[in-house]
């Protein structure tokens, strides 16, 4: 929400019911992209116009994909995994055209160096509940942005929504954002 607001559009959050399957053999960026669709279309099925953009994001790590913790057991698993490593932040976009039927796809990849973590900071970090809702345990537009040493590659798509790709992909359907500022 902050993202979209960021740029100036005026939109409404409607959640999506799609169910996330991480497991499909598909590439990275496919399945990153196949998983935004399947939001994107889930959404777009309940309304007879508009643009309904979907998005879906993943850390990559080792040649294994991480996305959500399932408790704070598996957040801190997921935490001591990537302290001090780089990885692959995959975030796919999926922008729907409802009225016309037409479908674009986008992914950008970032690449992501955490700092080494104590057990304490760790621990400390779990106690705030940001990690359990977020792709490998981190939010790097929260308090977690302290154990980011460098990003190379589109922030916004770290944080979950690849800006530069959705403003590209709005321009494929004739939509310029900046008529939307105020």
């Amino acid at each position: 929400k902050e993202l979209l607001r960021q740029i100036g559009l005026d939109f409404e959050v409607v959640p999506s019911d799609f169910e996330e399957d991480m497991s499909q053999k598909l590439s990275n960026k496919d399945l990153v992209m196949t998983l935004a669709l399947g939001k994107a279309k889930a959404v777009a099925d309940k309304f007879k116009k508009g643009i309904v953009i979907g998005a879906d994001t993943f850390v990559v790590y080792g040649g294994k994909r991480i996305g959500k913790p399932k408790d704070k057991n598996d957040a801190r698993k997921m935490l001591r995994l990537l302290s001090g490593k780089t990885m692959k932040i995959y975030s796919g976009l999926a922008v729907i055209d409802v009225q016309n039927k037409k479908e674009l796809l986008d992914c950008e990849v970032a690449l992501v160096k955490m700092s080494k973590l104590s057990n304490k900071e760790i621990d400390d970090y779990i106690k705030t509940g940001e990690p359990l809702d977020k792709a490998g345990a981190f939010a790097v537009q929260g308090i977690g942005d302290v154990f980011i040493e460098k990003i190379s590659g589109c922030y916004s798509s770290v944080v979950g929504l690849p800006l530069r790709s959705l403003y590209k992909n709005l321009k494929k359907l004739g939509i310029n954002i900046f008529d939307f500022e105020n």
